[in-house]
């Protein structure tokens, strides 16, 4: 049923949780496991010339090393795993991923933030990938969630 399955990862530790769900789900169906780790354009274009790019740069290592946490999880159970690090909207960048490489399901992680949290972070990711996706959505509700 699902060939391809994309696990995005912000770094965080919802992953854990996420990947509880998801890594079963790719097992039972031989799929390969997507990562992808997204450096979001609107944090790096606040930041003055100077350390934007010192912060984009980190980001990208942190993503690399997410991503890397992801695929090397995936391979522990014998799956293929492919990972990317993207610049841009991360909703955006996920739908435009799942939509280049074929992906069947997406599973992402969600930490349950208040509503005055999403405000203040423009919303939730994973609301709006849900909210604009062609295929299914699979949301993991981190444990530590508050709403």
């Amino acid at each position: 049923m699902y060939d391809d399955i994309l696990i995005p990862t912000d770094g965080s530790e919802t992953i854990a949780e996420t990947l509880a769900h998801g890594l079963p789900i790719a097992e039972h169906n031989d799929a390969t496991v997507h990562s992808l780790y997204v450096v979001d354009s609107r944090v790096t274009a606040a930041a003055t010339d100077e350390t934007g790019a010192e912060l984009e740069s980190s980001l990208e290592d942190e993503g690399r090393e997410a991503v890397a946490d992801v695929a090397e999880r995936a391979e522990h159970r014998g799956l293929e795993a492919a990972t990317d690090v993207r610049k841009g909207t991360p909703s955006k960048a996920i739908l435009e991923y799942a939509d280049e490489h074929g992906i069947d399901l997406i599973v992402i992680g969600t930490r349950g933030k208040s509503p005055r949290e999403k405000i203040a972070s423009l919303g939730s990711v994973s609301e709006r990938v849900v909210d604009n996706a062609e295929i299914p959505v699979f949301v993991v509700r981190d444990a530590g969630g508050t709403d």
